[in-house]
């Protein structure tokens, strides 16, 4: 690498960082998102199921978008907690649910987006219909369910950091001090002197 990269990178080097640790965080939810998928799948009805008509359109709401936005919901937590913690290492700087809340919004706009690719991974009528001759269901690795949300998974996640990044966890970066405090306003530290 030249000097030019290598300068770019020492710049940058903090959100390589964030990007690396925010990248584990994120294999460890694709995990939970996955196994949270897998069980709900062999528990419920069958995925393709639908549930409710979307109008007059040939669209269905089916049972993969309940699995795929309770697999979301639980991934979700596990990576909300583990990137409070130790990827941006903001559990001193604010509040449990006022960082979480931002976290969950920025998640469900990116729910919102892969249920809508899912859609047209797992519809058969989509142009980008995954083909039924590879994916026919009969084993895990040609199941058409598990490959969507794993494609939608890594779609999503790039969006995903540079929201939370850039507004869930900016209390860290800012250095907002009410937020950075963690003793409120009228608690006394022990051994502090009181005026």
């Amino acid at each position: 690498m030249g000097s030019r990269g290598t300068a770019l990178l020492a710049r940058h080097r903090h959100n390589v960082e964030l990007l690396a640790r925010f990248g584990v965080v994120g294999a460890s939810g694709v995990l939970v998102n996955m196994l949270t998928l897998i069980a709900l799948r062999k528990l419920g009805p069958h995925f393709d199921e639908a549930i409710v008509g979307l109008g007059t359109s040939d669209f269905n709401l089916r049972w993969y978008h309940v699995y795929s936005t309770v697999a979301f919901l639980v991934a979700n937590l596990s990576n909300f907690q583990l990137n409070r913690t130790w990827t941006f290492r903001s559990s001193r700087a604010s509040r449990w649910w006022t960082e979480y809340w931002p976290f969950l919004v920025v998640g469900l706009g990116g729910q919102a987006v892969g249920l809508a690719l899912l859609t047209l991974l797992m519809h058969p009528h989509s142009p980008l219909s995954l083909p039924p001759s590879v994916f026919d269901d009969s084993t895990g690795l040609r199941n058409r369910l598990y490959w969507s949300q794993l494609i939608v998974i890594a779609l999503v996640l790039p969006i995903s950091f540079v929201l939370n990044k850039l507004w869930t966890f900016a209390a860290v970066r800012t250095g907002h001090p009410d937020l950075a405090d963690p003793i409120r306003e009228g608690e006394v530290m022990v051994g502090e002197d009181v005026a």
